[in-house]
């Protein structure tokens, strides 16, 4: 994660650690190989901001202030207040639950640590979708409560949009502060308790100071996630700034101006952000065998309750109405409604999301882990650059990030051959999600103790073997994490896959939409019920698993 995910040590100045007390020395600066590197790959990330800048710019002056003029307070409004509440609560919850499933004995911590990412593979549109169908006359929730002379509430409007959002998102934050919990050296806690400190002292003295860097980072994505989310807040009839753009998308001298104050809205968020960030500081930790664990005592179970209520609000309720769906689906045979369960159906949309979505989250990996190093273990404008390019790009919504590259692709002969393929596909994804593999990175860099490395380059080891056989085995926990965000998110992306995808190929995600579009509300609840499946036992295999093995 950022700035935000890495220690203050990533803006380059004095660090005043909290728990030694002591000033350490200035960070070096960043070797030219790798700070040219950083700036090359600011420059892949920074393609959708450059398209809004060349756009936007060729409308004219008059245009676009007139646009911003008439019609972008409200919208902007709308999506500061909305990102600002989603975003605490989410922090909330995504801590809460991190702690609960790492460091207590609360009954079914591992069954918990498996469903707490899954929301947020759940596409936005078809959460809200579900909670209105749930709340509706009909519905699964009406069907309960109306036997009992209850008539449930219409949802909607901003607390609609607050509720969805933040159950499908406090994951960004989850992620993060799990991984950096069950790495925290247990003989901080360990002493503080020693000093005469109860377990509430601990947490909020010791813990959670120490995982507030990925708690910033999470909470930062869920902002910007939330100002560039449509299909929640399209169905809630919440106005903000992405659902003005896509109500305008046929009128450029309308969307463009609002993306634009979208995405320095983003960039201005961002470097506040990093200015904050660099009075934190969080005490080096490494992979431990066992973390410390809290005994609830007699909460146990009355946390263990809130905890699989939680889930049950967030993830039961809207499995329960896609089950619904198809029940009714195949039930109601020869209606508009009904499916079709033909074997095997599904299987080749599932294999491409699959594919494609490891191959994203690799990729995203791969190229912000430089970045993470530059802001983390070295003083570096361009690992500063980076970073707001990289972050930046989260908030705009999925749909510029496509047509930007689009835009830059056929505007370029020597990259025309890219549109429409799986390479061109797979880059769009890592542009639209690289802030979330960069603040799980950051986190992971800054979690290992430079101490190792300076160990390593003493008995001779070469940067390289260094980084294979030191930090990569001891970040491993933190770039899961990044891992399991972008992939869990790249599984759900709907506008880039429609617009940059090869004639004929279709993700679980574009089956969700075109039954969507077709009011096929039995395929739509098969195809979410499958893209749930999957996210499961890949978030086990590839996040989870290999975070306790090492």
């Amino acid at each position: 994660m950022t700035a935000v995910a890495a220690p203050p040590a990533a803006t380059g100045r004095v660090r005043r650690p909290e728990v030694a007390g002591v000033v350490q020395p200035r960070l070096p600066r960043a070797p030219r190989r790798l700070a040219a590197l950083g700036v090359a790959i600011a420059v892949l990330f920074a393609a959708p901001m450059g398209f809004l800048v060349v756009r936007t710019a060729g409308l004219g002056g008059d245009t676009v202030l007139e646009t911003l003029t008439d019609d972008a307070l409200t919208p902007l409004l709308w999506s500061l207040g909305l990102g600002a509440a989603v975003a605490l609560s989410a922090a909330a919850i995504g801590v809460g639950l991190a702690w609960c499933t790492t460091r207590t004995d609360l009954p079914g911590r591992r069954a918990a640590a498996v469903l707490g990412p899954l929301p947020l593979v759940v596409p936005s549109y078809v959460g809200a979708a579900a909670l209105v169908a749930g709340f509706a006359p009909g519905g699964l929730v009406a069907d309960l409560v109306s036997p009992l002379g209850i008539t449930p509430p219409e949802i909607g409007g901003f607390w609609g949009a607050w509720f969805v959002l933040s159950a499908f998102s406090y994951p960004y934050v989850y992620l993060p502060v799990a991984a950096r919990l069950a790495e925290l050296p247990p003989s901080l806690e360990e002493s503080a308790r020693l000093l005469g400190r109860g377990p509430r002292q601990v947490f909020t003295s010791v813990v959670l100071p120490q995982a507030r860097t990925a708690v910033a980072a999470g909470t930062l994505l869920v902002f910007l996630y939330t100002i560039s989310d449509f299909g929640a807040v399209s169905i809630m009839g919440a106005p903000t700034l992405t659902n003005e753009i896509f109500q305008a998308k046929l009128v450029p001298e309308l969307w463009l101006p609002l993306a634009s104050l979208l995405g320095a809205v983003a960039l201005v968020v961002v470097a506040a952000e990093r200015a904050l960030a660099r009075r934190r500081v969080a005490v080096s930790g490494v992979q431990v065998r066992r973390a410390m664990q809290v005994p609830l005592g007699r909460w146990r179970w009355p946390v263990a309750l809130v905890v699989w209520g939680w889930f049950g609000a967030a993830l039961a309720a809207p499995v329960l109405v896609l089950v619904l769906w198809v029940v009714r689906g195949v039930l109601g045979a020869g209606s508009p409604s009904a499916t079709v369960l033909a074997p095997g159906g599904l299987l080749a949309p599932a294999a491409s999301t699959v594919g494609v979505s490891v191959a994203a989250a690799l990729a995203t990996m791969a190229l912000v882990l430089p970045v993470a190093y530059l802001t983390v273990r070295y003083r570096s404008r361009a690992g500063g650059t980076a970073n707001t390019v990289v972050v930046g790009a989260f908030a705009l919504p999925g749909l510029v990030v496509a047509l930007a590259l689009v835009f830059w692709t056929l505007k370029a002969d020597a990259l025309a051959w890219l549109y429409q393929t799986i390479p061109l596909l797979v880059f769009a994804y890592t542009v639209h999600f690289g802030a979330q593999g960069l603040r799980a990175a950051q986190v992971a860099v800054g979690s290992v103790p430079t101490r190792f490395d300076d160990a390593g380059a003493v008995l001779g080891a070469s940067r390289s073997r260094r980084l294979r056989t030191i930090d990569l085995p001891l970040m491993a926990r933190g770039l899961g994490a990044g891992l399991g965000l972008v992939l869990l998110s790249a599984m759900k992306e709907l506008p880039a896959t429609l617009l940059l995808a090869p004639p004929g190929f279709e993700t679980l995600a574009t089956r969700i939409w075109a039954a969507s579009d077709s009011h096929q509300l039995a395929q739509l609840g098969v195809a979410s019920l499958v893209l749930l499946a999957l996210s499961g036992p890949l978030t086990w295999v590839l996040v989870i698993r290999p975070g306790r093995r090492r």
